[in-house]
């Protein structure tokens, strides 16, 4: 047996070491296909009414332009799933003929119309057949089974419909929406998830019926990439191989919900997994579409990689199925229970002011004759070869060229960088902290010696491979294999001048890494993006892969044609009066079906309940009901300050 059938045995891909595209059946969207021998698609979703046919049109018509493969509106009951038809007319009459989805929540009967006009239908395990109400339940073997025949019942008729229509299906998992019935037996789980589509799938493959796609979605990029993982390793097992959509859901808007999605999705892309991207923004949906188109762009040629040498397999200890942080020795602020650094790489600026350091989180008030540190404070500075001409505040570290460093007065707060070369060659260290580069081909039995009898080691791996979080994950399996429990600071660098190429890029490389467990700290080279720019992006990743929270979080849907007040405007209302509540975790929701089961673990949530209604909720405790959308906002304050956890900014 070789070794990629080796590890196709042990993991969820076929290697963990060479880019190779999930293999799928093909599903067919109307003249659309879908899965490994065809392009990752691209999606999005309206955000109009489906009633109003104009305004549903004119939106989907900007999407088609912007690069749209396949547009899903929401039919919440039949009306709306009957306007599809007249949607569909309109659209073919402007030589539009783009394949339309329904996505349906808790309506069965609008399902079963939506599935005679359009190309696919979505459905909801979670709510296709359950009503959530957060109960907890102790079901027997046998009344479990009557549960699963009950669902049988309500969903067969649209598997047949959808089987004589040749219309496709998506049975779209989503973490905040699992039913009670999966809560009360598998918990708020990747599991669960996993077996909430399974259930709906077996239905299918009983009824003969295959043009499906799956999605495991989550706000959570952790347990999003976790569970889209376990259900390719369960349809492995049972012989299945569908496509599959990826997204992370209520990612929200501007850099927060880029770099969320692109944690997720870009982790999963990176080991061949999705064959559909939807990038879901709290912005027009028009705006998701060069971002997904972006992400998935990286993997057209991928195929053609080097290879990654040497090879090392991954220990027993890392499960791709469950996050647990690489075990570490203290060292400095650095490993163990410490939240991973940020280090601001200013190595190719020729002289550094008071003002540079302003920008990553260091502002100099010169009247004062004082510094004061940000939220967004990066806790080192890479200077390389180049000096200050002040003195740094207090907490914040300089790292420099070690052949700079040597001749600084100052060892105390200034620390070493060395080549794996000149670390092996020195005979001179600080007593605090050594910073090493290494990559894979550099971890050489004498490196591994020195480091091994060198107290106070951070390594700093910066990998060019173009297949950059397999080579990296594979050079933390080598350190296993090793036995080096050192430190490690993920350096990702670019060239390109695109900041949002930088910042989807660098959350896929970096924080692919971080939800599996990898890093200690991140550094993000990118000289020719704004210093500014690569320090909130760092700061960002480590907040989605849920590593080091530094400000306040939103989980935020992107609106579609159920949501009940300008989604958008609201949201940033909201984060214009909330956003300087570090580690408060704010879910803002269009409608009910996004409510208090798709907020997964916010603290609060804004939920439209009725035109112009609006329900704040506590976790997932309604506290207040019906309050006007005009005074909402302030009342969600209020509510923050009684349970303690408001600050004045």
């Amino acid at each position: 047996m070789s070794t990629e059938n080796i590890e196709q045995t042990k993991w969820y891909i076929q290697s963990l070491h060479r880019y190779n595209r999930r293999k799928t059946v093909t599903a067919k969207i109307g003249d659309l296909y879908m899965g490994s021998d065809y392009p990752i698609r691209v999606q999005s979703m309206t955000t109009t009414d489906t009633m109003d046919t104009a305004g549903s049109i004119a939106q989907i018509k900007r999407m088609v332009d912007a690069g749209c493969e396949l547009v899903r509106l929401t039919a919440p009951s039949i009306n709306e799933a009957k306007n599809l038809e007249v949607i569909k007319k309109e659209l073919a009459k402007q030589g539009i003929f783009v394949p339309l989805v329904a996505d349906i929540h808790f309506t069965p009967n609008a399902a079963e119309v939506a599935a005679r006009i359009v190309e696919k239908v979505r459905v909801n395990p979670g709510n296709y057949a359950d009503k959530k109400k957060f109960d907890l339940i102790e079901y027997t073997d046998t009344d479990y089974a009557a549960e699963l025949d009950r669902i049988r019942e309500k969903f067969t008729p649209l598997v047949k419909i959808c089987k004589e229509y040749g219309t496709a299906m998506r049975i779209g998992t989503n973490h905040g929406s699992l039913s009670d019935r999966i809560m009360s037996r598998y918990g708020d789980t990747p599991l669960g998830m996993v077996e909430s589509a399974m259930e709906f799938l077996r239905i299918c493959e009983d009824e003969g019926f295959k043009n499906i796609v799956l999605s495991m979605k989550s706000s959570n990029p952790q347990v999003m990439v976790q569970a889209y993982r376990l259900l390719v390793k369960t349809m492995n097992e049972n012989n299945m191989f569908y496509p599959l959509h990826l997204g992370v859901t209520e990612a929200g808007d501007g850099d927060d919900g880029r770099i969320k999605s692109a944690s997720g999705i870009g982790a999963l892309l990176e080991d061949g997994i999705g064959d559909t991207v939807r990038v879901s923004l709290t912005e027009d949906p028009e705006f998701e579409i060069p971002v997904a188109k972006k992400l998935v762009s990286r993997y057209i040629h991928r195929a053609n990689h080097e290879d990654i040498n040497p090879i090392h397999q991954p220990l027993d200890k890392w499960d791709p199925y469950r996050f647990q942080k690489r075990g570490t020795p203290e060292t400095g602020n650095f490993g163990a229970l410490n939240v991973p650094r940020v280090i601001a790489d200013l190595s190719n600026y020729k002289s550094i002011t008071e003002a540079i350091l302003s920008e990553v989180g260091h502002v100099y008030d010169a009247s004062l004759d004082k510094w004061h540190m940000t939220d967004l404070g990066c806790d080192y500075v890479f200077f390389g070869s180049t000096l200050p001409g002040f003195m740094l505040p207090n907490g914040l570290k300089g790292i420099y060229h070690y052949d700079v460093w040597t001749s600084l007065p100052d060892k105390i707060n200034n620390f070493p960088h060395y080549s794996a070369n000149e670390f092996l060659n020195s005979s001179v260290f600080s007593k605090t902290l050594n910073f090493i580069e290494v990559d894979n081909t550099t971890i050489t039995t004498d490196l591994v010696n020195k480091i091994k009898v060198q107290p106070n080691c951070i390594l700093i791996i910066n990998e060019k491979h173009e297949h950059a979080v397999a080579a990296v994950r594979n050079f933390f399996f080598q350190l296993a294999d090793k036995n080096i429990n050192v430190p490690v600071v993920i350096n990702v660098s670019y060239n390109s001048q695109d900041l949002e190429t930088v910042m989807l890029f660098s959350s896929t490389d970096a924080g692919a890494l971080l939800i599996d467990g990898f890093g200690d700290g991140i550094m993000i080279s990118a000289g020719e993006v704004p210093l500014k720019r690569t320090n909130d992006i760092a700061f960002g990743i480590l907040q989605a892969a849920r590593a080091r929270i530094s400000k306040t979080e939103y989980i935020s849907c992107p609106s579609c044609g159920r949501t009940l007040f300008d989604l958008q405007e609201t949201t940033a209302m909201i984060r214009k009066q909330t956003d300087h509540l570090k580690g408060v975790k704010i879910a803002i929701m269009g409608c009910i079906v996004n409510g208090p089961g798709e907020m997964a673990d916010a603290d609060y949530g804004y939920v439209g309940s009725g035109v112009g209604k609006i329900t704040l909720y506590r976790g997932k405790e309604v506290v207040k009901k019906g309050i006007q959308k005009e005074t909402a906002v302030d009342e969600l304050i209020n509510l923050i300050k009684e349970d303690g956890n408001w600050v004045e900014k």
